[in-house]
């Protein structure tokens, strides 16, 4: 049979079925340069309007997968687990959880991902930290598996290319919020990750790529079948993301903010999510139940040994974390009226941090680690007119207006 790209995106436009073929041909065919930058685009978009059937799915699933290598962690002992999120507005629990996780004695390989549409990624946040390393080698990444129980790295070349290629020109195509490619790019990854259990944390509100809990509910039924068809147990848990995760939004900032929560500084709804996260993972490995791991995830945290686990993380992988900056130049927001507030709406803050420049537009971008933003106010409490709101940390480049970062608050 003659494919032809043309008619495969069309045939999608109609909201038809693709078969294997048809999908291999589009997207190995984009891996290999033969399908254009703006084919593939158009190709997403007929997607993310009229989605894909599961077998479609599947089918999807696997041919990502079998784009490259898949991770052999046979020679790590124990259980390894693998977490992950789908992304949110000040979406830090990557840098609570894991720390948290190898410090009670559970293996964590943790493969992530920059910044996808106006959602940070947990990689820009490790690069903040001068000189850490977030492309491990095989090698590298097994060994300190085996050494400190925790290895956090960057997608490989040789690992699910295709995602990391597809991943890009979905960030700056508007098609972020598709749920069959979002279960294609996480379940590919995590599968091809080599991890035995899989924990998957969905977002779900403003500030999240999944908007309703409908979605949601589909989305996490979609992973698990996924994760059955190759024998990997796959959890999944449905969080809060119409008000930003924590107090802080920007790269070092988050850093800086994971510190104070493994340090038991900070008892916020953030903490909450991290803990259960981190409680549901050892329990998946440890055969516990989730109160009992969660009775491990405390006495981890009041005693530091969560903390310490982290700067021991940070060290393996060349970081420094005494270079660690944020900008210099903060404004104050001061509320305009008096009430209660009611709402902080987190897609708008996340467009706000991103236009401040902790954000990509385009592919090209460079991320100023350094901006960001930090609440002063959050839900219910009540608001007298000139209180400080939040605190902006921008540079000479930054674009915003008080009215814009205003009306991310609802008195």
């Amino acid at each position: 049979m003659n494919l032809n790209i043309i008619d495969i995106i069309n045939k999608k436009r109609l909201s038809e079925e693709l078969t294997k073929e048809e999908l291999e041909y589009s997207f190995n065919g984009y891996l290999k340069g033969i399908i254009t930058d703006y084919q593939m685009s158009a190709l997403l978009m007929a997607i993310c309007i009229n989605d894909m059937s599961d077998e479609e799915i599947y089918n999807l699933t696997d041919i990502f997968i079998n784009s490259g290598d898949i991770l052999d962690l046979s020679k790590v002992s124990g259980i390894k687990v693998d977490k992950h999120s789908t992304g949110g507005v000040g979406d830090k629990t990557t840098l609570i959880v894991a720390p948290i996780v190898a410090s009670c004695g559970v293996k964590i390989a943790k493969m992530s991902g920059r910044g996808l549409g106006f959602t940070g990624g947990t990689i820009d946040k490790l690069e903040s930290i001068k000189g850490f390393n977030t492309t491990l080698s095989k090698e590298q990444f097994i060994n300190q598996l085996n050494n400190i129980n925790v290895a956090i790295s960057s997608q490989t070349e040789n690992l699910t290319p295709l995602d990391k290629k597809i991943y890009e020109l979905r960030d700056v195509t508007a098609t972020t919020e598709s749920i069959p490619l979002i279960a294609v790019s996480i379940m590919s990854k995590k599968i091809a990750s080599g991890a035995d259990k899989i924990l998957i944390d969905i977002k779900v509100g403003s500030g999240a790529l999944i908007k309703s809990t409908k979605d949601a509910n589909r989305l996490s039924k979609i992973m698990i079948k996924i994760g059955k068809k190759y024998n990997k147990e796959t959890r999944t848990i449905i969080t809060d993301m119409d008000s930003p995760l924590g107090k802080s939004v920007g790269n070092t900032l988050e850093v800086l903010e994971a510190f104070e929560i493994l340090m038991g500084k900070e008892k916020s709804y953030l903490y909450h999510v991290s803990t259960i996260l981190a409680a549901n993972l050892i329990s998946m490995a440890k055969g516990i139940t989730t109160e009992e791991a969660l009775k491990e995830v405390e006495i981890v945290i009041n005693n530091k040994d969560a903390f310490y686990k982290l700067i021991e993380l940070i060290k393996a992988q060349g970081g420094d974390i005494s270079t660690l900056k944020i900008s210099d130049n903060v404004i104050p927001i001061r509320s305009n009226k008096t009430g209660t507030l009611k709402r902080i709406d987190a897609y708008k803050i996340g467009i706000l941090s991103r236009n401040l420049g902790a954000g990509r537009i385009t592919k090209e971008d460079k991320i100023d680690y350094t901006v960001g933003i930090v609440l002063n106010k959050f839900l219910g409490a009540v608001i007298n007119k000139g209180d400080i709101l939040c605190y902006l940390y921008v540079n000479e480049e930054s674009k915003y207006s008080e009215q814009e970062v205003l009306d991310c608050f609802e008195i």
